[in-house]
């Protein structure tokens, strides 16, 4: 009984092809939150994969739900001790859709094996990860027969609907959620050969805004020069909120300064881009910051849709209206209350007072993000080094969003990430994938952690 041996041994699942097949059950069912054709599939994979798994490995299980969530949550437990710390774990398996456009002889919902890379739907976000901690704890109690901690783990089934209803879930469940800290696996590392911790996540809001001149099409022959054009005029209202080249025009959403010891921490770290990832643009973004402040330590508001006409039937007429959705991703620092509030003024100020800024469309995620000098950042990236043999890159937060303000403000956790995917792991999009090599090391990583957390 060792920790190496509690290593190897997950490691092992690898080679013999266990890990393998039970991630390919898991890809298999078409759990997308967003598609309600597949919420069956929502309780299907807690029925099917994880309640059997967490109840053969000793755990109770039981069900939490709420009127706006997609599907349940599941939160499973062990407590072998109340002397001993309490660790919360979470993951969620729900996906995004299938999508159009996966390469030829790939399929979603069908794990495939190619050029040392698993594709499937779910494979780095997040089917893929959780299954990783979830065989690593498989190991350490094979190997020594109890954690030596007390765990319990909440499984997610809306994360990629903007996770409604886990908030309220979160609160009702308070006392049997607490814990001494929340260790959850999701997200990209920062690169695909670095073992990395994140510590919090940017917050996330989405709005929509409209200019809507008038009822109908009028034929640009007849009323060009004449009527205002709605598509011209939502595109210089963009540029009086953000710069041509990407630097934030409103002061209330950026975080306005960046603290020291965050500087410090991210001095320490280089964004590289490998094989197949865009290269950096310099010139795009705040002036004067890193990349790696962009990205963990500032703001970005980016433009991710727009419509004004139809492109695929042109018709020769000036529109009627225009939209656009922006989206801001902001660190601590930032209000998210005032984020509309400022924009509608920007606008007006500028003269855009025909603008209509809409409320929020969707869940609005709130930054967050541990002192990296905590403990158990510290105790957590110990273990890390003593597995891997070089230190984790630590992350003031990721550049992402993610519900952790629920398990960081809510219930008052410190919270530590440890992602098992990549940045170019393409999640969202079609060929998403894990790289086996990385799902080896990880096994490792999470084996070796949760021995050291049942041996001290």
């Amino acid at each position: 009984m060792s920790r190496e041996n509690a290593i190897e041994r997950a490691r092992g699942g690898i080679a013999d092809g266990s890990f393998e097949r039970t991630l390919a059950e898991r890809v298999a069912i078409p759990s997308a939150s967003r598609v309600a054709e597949a919420r069956p599939d929502l309780h299907r994979y807690l029925d099917r994969e994880m309640v059997p798994f967490f109840e053969r490995l000793g755990f109770t299980t039981r069900l939490l739900e709420h009127p706006l969530a997609p599907g349940p949550c599941l939160l499973a437990e062990r407590i072998e001790d109340a002397q001993r710390p309490t660790i919360l774990q979470y993951g969620h398996g729900d996906v995004v859709a299938g999508l159009e456009g996966w390469s030829e002889g790939l399929d979603p919902f069908t794990l495939i094996e190619r050029d040392g890379r698993w594709y499937g739907r779910g494979t780095a976000d997040n089917k893929g990860q959780h299954s990783i901690n979830l065989a690593a704890l498989e190991a350490v109690l094979a190997e020594r027969g109890s954690l030596g901690f007390n765990l319990k783990y909440l499984l997610e089934m809306g994360e990629e609907s903007g996770s409604p209803g886990l908030r309220e879930i979160c609160a009702e469940h308070a006392e049997a959620l607490a814990a001494d800290v929340l260790i959850a696996s999701d997200g990209p590392r920062l690169a695909l050969d670095r073992p990395t911790l994140f510590l919090g996540s940017r917050g996330g809001i989405s709005f929509y805004i409209e200019i809507v001149a008038r009822d109908s099409f009028q034929h640009s022959g007849n009323w060009g020069g004449l009527l205002s054009n709605p598509g011209i005029e939502l595109a210089h209202a963009i540029t009086a909120l953000v710069e041509r080249t990407g630097k934030i025009r409103v002061p209330s959403l950026t975080p306005g300064t960046i603290p020291e010891s965050v500087r410090t921490a991210l001095s320490k770290l280089e964004i590289a881009p490998i094989a197949g990832d865009p290269e950096i643009e310099p010139w795009w973004g705040e002036p004067g910051l890193t990349s790696e402040e962009k990205v963990f330590g500032w703001s970005s508001l980016e433009v991710m849709e727009m419509e004004c006409g139809n492109l695929a039937q042109p018709v020769y007429a000036i529109p009627p209206r225009a939209r656009a959705r922006l989206q801001l991703r902001f660190p601590v620092g930032v209000d998210v209350d005032a984020v509309v509030p400022a924009v509608r003024e920007a606008l007006v100020a500028d003269g855009f007072d025909r603008v209509i800024v809409h409320e929020p469309h969707d869940a609005i995620f709130q930054a967050s993000r541990l002192d990296p000098e905590h403990p158990w950042v510290e105790r957590i990236a110990g273990s890390l080094t003593r597995t891997a043999g070089v230190e984790p890159a630590i992350l003031p937060n990721l550049g992402g969003s993610l519900p952790n303000d629920i398990f960081a403000r809510d219930l008052g956790l410190p919270t530590v990430w440890i992602p098992h995917s990549y940045p170019g792991c393409l999640q969202h999009a079609p060929d998403e994938h894990l790289p086996i090599a990385l799902a080896e090391e990880a096994l490792g990583l999470m084996a070796g952690l949760y021995w050291d957390l049942g041996a001290s």
